[in-house]
């Protein structure tokens, strides 16, 4: 049987998984998370849901979390959506569980590092990866490797002042939801229609945006964005504000080499997973 890598990806509403086999994912299954129940019977529910990838030959289990993570104990420092799971040794459950390595981050680090790993993140030593959905969230690969910070918090734009309130507020669903009363799927449908307030609305968020990445470059200069997420696929509504945005950047031999680019990947949360056992893989060869 093929060696293979588990990869999880935890949130909210669904614990998802599937498993790496000769570079491609496969299996791909998934369960409602159960975010109202106690912390031992969700710990329970993912113990359940991995055993029924036990019949692989699995070297290593990868778990994408959507909160702050002790990427070294392996410890869930907190899951706003999930009250139960907080300050969770997720890590050890698992390792006692299943006695198979298990490495965890933030969902967010778990894209940027799959992008780079697996996508069209590829070809950069420094990205960014931005998920645009229900909230956003980045991850930073610096040099070829995963920059996670204390707590697995770098990257954390969403919660950087902007305007009245945060990036999150104006660079997630819930700007469209806010200040035009609709999800931004229904909305593209009427911006792709004609309609001349829809139209506006994704104006106004590419705007806000390269805001966010003027932000980004600011800070870390990366070669590239990389977005994520279900709003990801509207891109064409918001591109020109959003470049149109980014082109007031004071530093323009940066702009030069910056590229803007859109995740391929279907399952990018379960990829990132996989990928934090691969890097654990790497970094033991260049070590021993």
């Amino acid at each position: 049987m093929e060696k293979a890598i588990l990869g999880l990806d935890i949130g909210g509403t669904g614990i998802k998984g599937g498993v790496l086999i000769n570079g491609h994912l496969e299996d791909i299954r998934s369960i409602a998370t159960p975010a109202k129940e106690s912390k031992e019977f969700i710990l329970e529910t993912i113990a359940n849901f991995i055993e029924g990838y036990i019949s692989y030959d699995l070297i290593g289990i990868g778990v994408g979390i959507p909160g702050l993570v002790d990427v070294r104990e392996g410890i869930v420092l907190g899951l706003s959506n999930i009250p139960a799971f907080q300050h969770v040794e997720l890590k050890k459950f698992l390792t006692d569980r299943f006695s198979k390595p298990v490495f965890i981050n933030n969902d967010a680090n778990c894209f940027a590092s799959g992008v780079h790993k697996f996508g069209v993140g590829r070809k950069f030593n420094h990205l960014v990866g931005l998920t645009l959905g229900t909230g956003v969230g980045g991850g930073i690969v610096i040099n070829g490797h995963l920059y996670s910070g204390v707590n697995s918090a770098a990257g954390e734009w969403c919660s950087s002042p902007y305007l009245d309130y945060d990036f999150e507020h104006y660079c997630s669903g819930k700007f469209f939801e806010k200040y035009y009363h609709s999800k931004p799927k229904a909305l593209a449908k009427l911006a792709l229609a004609g309609d001349a307030t829809a139209i506006r609305a994704f104006d106004e968020f590419g705007h806000h945006l390269g805001e966010l990445v003027k932000h980004i470059l600011y800070a870390l200069a990366p070669e590239a964005v990389i977005l994520g997420g279900s709003i990801r696929k509207t891109y064409p509504l918001f591109k020109n504000a959003l470049f149109q945005s980014i082109s007031t950047f004071k530093y323009p031999t940066v702009i030069e080499r910056f590229e803007i680019l859109l995740s391929e990947m279907d399952e990018t949360a379960i990829h990132g997973a996989v990928a934090l056992v691969e890097l654990e893989k790497e970094n033991e060869v260049v070590n021993n």
